[in-house]
This record gives C-alpha cells, structure tokens and sequence, in this order.
C-alpha cells in the first residue's frame, strides 16, 4: 500500500492529538508548493492519506503540524514548541511512508513508521 500517511501522540497526556492542523509541502529547490492541509481526528491520524497511492511520487516533502494551538487549547498556556517541520524524501513512490509525531508541549521525535 503506497501513500504518505501521519499520526499525532501527545505523550505528555498518553493518547492522540485530535484537531491539530497538519500541512504538506512538496520542496523543489527554494519553492514550497502547499499539497494539502487537514485536521487530525480523536485517534490522533487523519482522516485520509496525505497522499494516496496515486498522488504519491518521489521528491522532498515536509509536513508542519501545529502543535503549539493545540497544546495552548489543552493546557490554557502557551508550550515551548509552535510549529514543528519535518522534511524528508520520498525515493521510492511504490513503497508507504508513514511519519508520525511523539510530542509534548516541551519535546517532539518522529521517524519512518510502516
């Protein structure tokens, strides 16, 4: 199954991140190029791929999730992180890239999940 797909861990509180903005870029040189933009669920993941199987090709992608609102909205204060970018590369279109985010108000690690 191809395809570009997320999820939100807010590992402050232990479950899903619902209703945290995520927007995908695709990068060619100095140009961002916005692909989409969604909202995550109450399982923390959205409710379509980022990109579908047919939509995926390679190239340098990055996704911003805005998690500072969201921890503002859950904590009535403001965290220490805002937006959190992550950029990666798509090499291979046929295979699926999954990119999650383990986060808290204060710290935040991803890598390529399947």
């Amino acid at each position: 199954m191809a395809g570009l797909s997320t999820h939100i861990l807010d590992t402050a509180k232990g479950g899903p991140a619902a209703g945290v903005r995520i927007e995908l870029f695709e990068i060619a040189g100095s140009k961002r190029k916005l692909i989409c933009e969604t909202v995550t669920n109450d399982d923390g993941r959205t409710d379509a791929p980022l990109l579908g199987a047919d939509q995926t090709h390679a190239g340098v992608f990055e996704i911003l999730f805005h998690i500072g609102a969201y921890f503002m909205q859950a904590e009535a204060q403001p965290g220490f992180l805002d937006i959190v970018p992550v950029r990666f590369t798509i090499i291979d279109p046929a295979q699926h890239y999954h990119v999650p985010l383990l986060t808290s108000p204060w710290s935040y690690t991803t890598y390529r999940g399947s």
